[in-house]
């Protein structure tokens, strides 16, 4: 979107200018941070504007800059905190207001946004910028006509800018005036004929116009412009179908589905086209596609069971039919067609209750359709569900990359428990070593104790290619000598063979020499627990907690013949002894959240998740896996939070969980 952009270019101007205020040793973190802003590395950015807001509490502008690349991730809570964070800082700064009003707009906070906006322009009025992004606010917040306003304005200033045209047109697009919006998308491509989002918009005004021929140009051009343009791809797909050319439709479709396989609108409106052809199965397909990624479309079940219908499969199409109206009590048109389909089955009296709903609801909205309302309220419950479904002119204020971007497939799931195992070849970075580090005066006496280099770590087992010749040396100590430091180190080598009868009977007898050890508790209950996982791994049912699409957990996936339960109290047992011998050890209780967790007790989860933070403020999984539970637990906004913090912290999938279930404003 041009408002991205805008903030980019102005971000890296502002980099230039802020350089000379850097009065630490440090400075290069700073020159470090903006190279990673201008190369789009914001992960980058935020580990070294971390280092820097931790040297100088009182610097603002490593809390700007940092909200800067949390903004640029979606991560728009976090960027809000860093804003106002700024503010408290130094409350004359304009950068500061300017930019937590771009966050909140994406937030949906647009009257605090424009609070913002005022205070800011207060600051400084002759910034023309900020009538950009205050434009851009009230055509969020859907006041258009301010919106158009705002833009004069900074046209006035910066006739050259492209992107202020754009979106002005857009304006005059949802003013309903189309002739000004094609007036504004002309000079927009005057300024600018590279732009493939200009060409997209403006065939958008053409189909309005029934002008299909100058459209599909327009959309040609922009695909000649940017053949990634999943969007051009997807108007055009759906102005070919208008214009019947339904090999052309699909075609299209099909690659907006190549760069994009879970986009749920294309997968709709591609299984519509194939149940209008006869192709059901294939309809079937997308539509059992769309319901995965959004188990709460009602159109996709409504469609679906027509589908069943013309296959002659009631009971199916009853069962869709029965879902539309679980999420659409009011839906007439499913209770008069599953009056159809239970009338097929000889299902009289069922049959007849349906039709009488149906009709009674359509009584209904008829006695209101004195107002506009009732009208649409009409509409809504009875008109036909089988016509292709674009943006209208909505499209204009969205990036279709981000287009029921909660829709998408992201693979989300719990981060693994901490253990200690082998140490990796990775080089600790000067980020790393200025970090928080846990005080814990036992950890470095016990790395001491065992003949291995080990790192406390959730990173999967990498033995190595030595592995041989490490265990026959740690082999040949234990014969030398028992201790619970080399037992512990040949139950950590058996492990990465997959020996683990033989690992768990070296913590066993670790045990018997330091009965008080908590890390070979740690260990020894992580190896019972992935015991567990492996268990349930040969019978398919792989425990982990993940969220389906609409934040629903799902604990098991069981198989076709029976469901099982998998038991970690073992695990949670040893867990558990390990928090009694050392209260003081957080990763102890961060596992136990884990385990609670996929047992279900997501209560208890989420008080051991916070016994760790309470002890360690700086465990990013901590952060992530409560914020998982939080948001299975629909607290999205604590839940977010904490992804926020995850990502901030260093969990780069923390951000496709935002971008998935944390803005739901930009849908």
């Amino acid at each position: 979107m041009s408002l991205k952009r805008h903030i980019l270019t102005t971000v890296l101007c502002l980099a230039a200018c802020f350089q000379a205020a850097a009065q630490y040793n440090p400075d290069h973190f700073y020159m470090r941070g903006r190279r990673a802003l201008a190369d789009g590395k914001y992960a980058d950015a935020i580990a070294s504007f971390n280092v820097l807001s931790r040297l100088d509490t009182a610097d603002y502008e490593a809390f700007f800059f940092r909200g800067v690349a949390k903004y640029d991730l979606g991560d728009y809570t976090g960027a809000e905190k860093d804003f106002d964070l700024t503010l408290q800082k130094n409350p004359i700064y304009t950068l500061g207001y300017h930019y937590r009003a771009i966050a909140r707009s994406q937030s949906g906070k647009y009257d605090e946004a424009l609070a913002d906006l005022a205070t800011a322009v207060g600051l400084r009025p002759g910034y023309t910028g900020l009538y950009f992004s205050r434009g851009v606010v009230y055509f969020m917040s859907q006041q258009f006509e301010k919106a158009v306003e705002d833009f004069d304005r900074y046209i006035r200033n910066e006739p050259e800018d492209g992107a202020a045209y754009l979106n002005r047109g857009a304006s005059y697009l949802f003013l309903g005036d189309t002739t000004k919006a094609l007036d504004n998308y002309n000079q927009a491509i005057k300024l600018d004929r590279y732009d493939a989002e200009v060409y997209v918009r403006r065939a958008r005004i053409y189909a309005l116009r029934d002008q299909y021929e100058d459209a599909i140009k327009d959309l040609d051009t922009a695909i000649s412009l940017d053949s990634t343009n999943t969007l051009a791809y997807f108007n055009r797909g759906l102005m070919k179908y208008d214009n019947k050319d339904i090999r052309g439709a699909l075609e299209d479709l099909d690659k907006v589905l190549r760069d994009d396989p879970g986009n749920a609108l294309t997968l709709y409106n591609r299984a519509l086209i194939y149940s209008q052809i006869g192709d059901f199965e294939k309809a079937l397909d997308d539509y059992d596609r769309v319901i995965n990624i959004n188990s709460e479309n009602v159109l996709a079940y409504f469609n679906r069971a027509s589908v069943f219908l013309e296959m002659r499969r009631y009971e199916n199409a009853i069962s869709d039919y029965t879902k539309a109206i679980e999420l659409y009590p009011d839906f007439a048109k499913a209770y008069m067609n599953r009056a159809y389909a239970r009338n097929m089955l000889g299902q009289w009296a069922a049959s007849e209750r349906d039709y009488e709903t149906a009709r009674a609801k359509i009584r209904e909205y008829q006695q209101s359709t004195s107002t506009k309302e009732g009208y649409e309220a009409f509409a809504d419950t009875t008109q036909s569900y089988s016509h292709l479904i674009d943006f209208d002119a909505d499209f204009a204020k969205k990036n279709f990359d981000n287009e029921l971007l909660q829709y998408r497939d992201v693979d989300i799931g719990l981060k693994p428990l901490y253990k200690f195992a082998l140490a990796g070849k990775t080089v600790i970075s000067d980020l790393n070593t200025l970090s928080h580090k846990l005080q814990y005066e036992k950890l470095d006496a016990f790395y001491k104790e065992v003949p291995l280099d080990l790192a406390l770590t959730t990173d999967k087992e990498s033995p190595g290619d030595d592995l041989s010749s490490k265990l026959a040396a740690v082999n040949h100590e234990v014969l030398t000598g028992k201790t619970a430091g080399n037992l512990l180190a040949k139950a950590i080598l058996e492990t990465g063979q997959s020996q683990f009868n033989t690992a768990m009977a070296c913590y066993n007898e670790a045990l018997t020499k330091e009965p008080d050890n908590e890390f070979l508790y740690l260990n020894r209950g992580v190896l019972q627990a992935d015991m567990t996982d492996f268990i349930s791994s040969m019978d398919n049912n792989i425990r982990v907690l993940s969220l389906d699409n609409s934040a629903t957990a799902r604990v098991t996936v069981s198989d076709n013949s029976a469901s099982r339960t998998y038991d970690y109290s073992a695990a949670i047992s040893d867990f558990m002894k390990a928090a009694e011998v050392a209260p003081d050890f957080p990763y102890t209780y961060y596992n136990l959240g884990n385990l609670f967790c996929l047992s279900e007790d997501m209560l208890t989860a989420i008080s051991q998740y916070t016994k760790a933070l309470d002890l360690y403020p700086y465990i990013p999984e901590a952060y992530y896996n409560r914020g998982l539970v939080l948001i299975f637990l629909k607290d999205k906004e604590k839940g977010c939070l904490d992804m926020s913090k995850a990502g901030e912290l260093g969990i780069a999938d923390a951000y496709s969980v935002i971008k998935k279930y944390c803005t739901e404003q930009q849908q």
